[in-house]
């Protein structure tokens, strides 16, 4: 398969125009259908002034036509992991133009829809192995990302080393992802890999189990996840049937715990199969865990490696790197028979959800803020069952201090979240805050991440704050702000966190015994109604009414925007 990708085309065309290449909500794509989007692509693209252009879309099928297409007109493709202003500025002072679903300013090109019409290949050479096909980012939207240009010899050299892995497993399984193409990992086991082996493409990313499960359900299939999604699995829906179709599970972009592999080996009866890799170096490894020990990586056949003696750091050489020198890593390993494990790293970029974060470049932000004249974030310790969070320390400004006397902690925090908004993914954020007069030192004056990591203390918050507004008979109506390190927020959800329905219930019931003499049990709900989301560090008002002749207590929340969620709990005695 190393020249498939160069003739990718071809190898396309050569199929039949009505095998299916894949599946856009619900209805099939055909391989005609896919060949003249690729042509519209490049018809698009070969009339634009330029070589370098930014792609983004997230239907995965039209993806793969735009990136096809751009090949074949000559154009070297940009891929933004997402469209931050952060990103989109990085990107602005780097490339001629823009295509697919970039912001409006942007002016992003899409082709218009074409009739089919007979595919055929004599417009579509075969493609050069050193065409700089590719950049991609190392660190996303974190403001220091680096651009890691790819050659298509790069890419497949990858292609064809997943197919001599896993091909054979994998057979004819169409492809089903809960991850994005905008990543190397996706763009290489939801786009490429597919398209070169004739697998069917799910054009949209799955994010909910509850819509996971019956897609697997549908067929033989290939699940390509993170360990974000995989670690979440709910064990109480019943998997028999996905498993039943399952040929192969994929996990990358962070680490993978031992218990989570082997709890979702068991709902899915296959253990994933992790692989390791980076931007800049291309896969380099992979494991399928036997048991909870069972931590070692084994070298992909094209890769060589090796321990820096100096460091214990790992080095690398293979053909999916840009040159045949060895590249050195950030990552610590130590060598076990025929492969390695690792150790960690030894850098500042750590990965929060799978989202790689340069924790130098948030301080840098939280400095340029004007707000700060110190700041250090860091890595909390990991908590059992929850998922890693950063915490920030800040020496305030001036200007920062005069705003935490005057309006208080939560209006400071939301100002350095905003700054941080636009240069790092919401669930990178940081959890935690804590505001010094100086940092702690030792002896040798340094700050130390023990030092700093004392400052926080253990315990997570499982209320609101809360102010009186208005009080009577029967009625109270109180201003709750949940904090943003609310116990409750964790996985709920990652990319803008939303207090759960269940836990506004119980807020009510809360309050309600605080203010009035409520009977001692919990008889039922009514006229149940969740209209808007609740995030964290949103005042919002809880109104709490009492009728003590019906024994029913009617909760609302409400703000400025409207109604969140309403109803009526009932109550009652020992005896009814």
């Amino acid at each position: 398969m190393s020249d498939r990708i160069e003739n990718l085309y071809a190898v396309i065309a050569a199929r039949p125009a009505n095998a299916l290449a894949g599946w856009r909500a619900g209805q099939a794509v055909d391989n005609a259908q896919l060949l003249v989007r690729v042509g519209a692509w490049q018809e698009l693209l070969r009339a634009q002034p330029g070589r370098h252009f930014a792609l983004y879309l997230e239907d995965s099928i039209e993806f793969g036509a735009a990136l096809l297409g751009a090949w074949h007109a000559g154009k070297t493709i940009w891929l933004s992991a997402d469209t931050l202003p952060a990103s989109c500025a990085v990107l602005r002072g780097e490339v001629d133009g823009f295509l697919g679903e970039f912001p409006a300013e942007l002016a992003p090109l899409l082709p218009a829809a074409v009739a089919a019409a007979a595919a055929g290949s004599a417009a579509f050479p075969a493609l050069e192995p050193d065409l700089p096909a590719l950049v991609v980012f190392t660190s996303g939207s974190t403001g220091a990302a680096q651009a890691i240009p790819k050659k298509l010899s790069q890419i497949a050299s990858e292609v064809a080393t997943l197919e001599e892995l896993f091909g054979a497993r994998a057979g004819d399984a169409a492809v089903l992802a809960t991850v994005s193409h905008q990543h190397i990992y996706g763009l290489l086991f939801k786009v490429l890999w597919p398209l070169a082996s004739g697998r069917a493409i799910h054009a949209a990313s799955i994010v909910y189990p509850e819509e996971l499960l019956p897609a697997m359900a549908a067929g033989p299939c290939l699940l390509v996840a993170s360990p974000a999604h995989l670690k979440r699995l709910p064990s109480h829906l019943d998997w028999s049937a996905a498993a039943a179709m399952l040929r192969g599970v994929f996990s990358s972009g962070g680490p993978l715990a031992a218990d989570a592999a082997l709890a979702t080996g068991a709902l899915l009866g296959q253990v994933p199969t992790e692989v390791y890799g980076s931007s800049e170096t291309g896969g380099i490894a992979w494991r399928q865990r036997r048991d909870i020990g069972d931590d070692a990586w084994r070298p992909f056949p094209n890769v060589s490696w090796r321990i820096n003696e100096a460091d214990g750091t790992l080095d690398v050489c293979s053909p999916h790197l840009a040159d045949d020198n060895w590249l050195a890593l950030a990552d610590r390993a130590a060598a076990v028979d025929g492969g390695f494990r690792l150790l960690g790293r030894s850098d500042r970029i750590v990965k929060i959800e799978e989202k790689r974060v340069s924790l130098d470049a948030m301080e840098a932000a939280l400095l340029a803020s004007g707000h700060a004249i110190e700041a250090r974030v860091a890595l909390c310790e990991p908590v059992p069952g929850e998922r890693q969070r950063l915490a920030a320390f800040v020496v305030p400004s001036p200007e920062g201090r005069a705003l935490l006397e005057q309006q208080g902690k939560q209006a400071l925090n939301a100002r350095l979240r905003a700054v941080l908004a636009g240069v790092v993914d919401a669930v990178a954020l940081p959890r935690r805050w804590r505001y010094l007069d100086q940092m702690p030192v030792n002896a040798q004056g340094k700050v130390t991440l023990a030092a700093l990591l004392s400052l926080l203390g253990d315990e997570r918050p499982r209320l609101p704050l809360v102010r009186e507004l208005e009080r009577d008979a029967g009625r109270v109506l109180l201003e709750i702000t949940a904090p943003a390190r609310l116990l409750y927020f964790d996985g709920h959800f990652d990319v803008a966190p939303i207090l759960p329905g269940v836990v506004q219930v119980d807020w009510a019931m809360h309050y309600g015994r605080e203010y009035f003499d409520l009977p001692p049990q919990f008889k039922g709900m009514s006229q149940l109604k969740f209209q808007q989301v609740v995030g964290p560090e949103t005042p919002v008002q809880l109104e709490l009414a009492y009728d003590a002749a019906k024994r029913n207590l009617r909760f609302s929340y409400g703000s400025a925007v409207g109604q969140h969620s309403s109803g009526r709990i009932a109550l009652g005695g020992v005896d009814g």
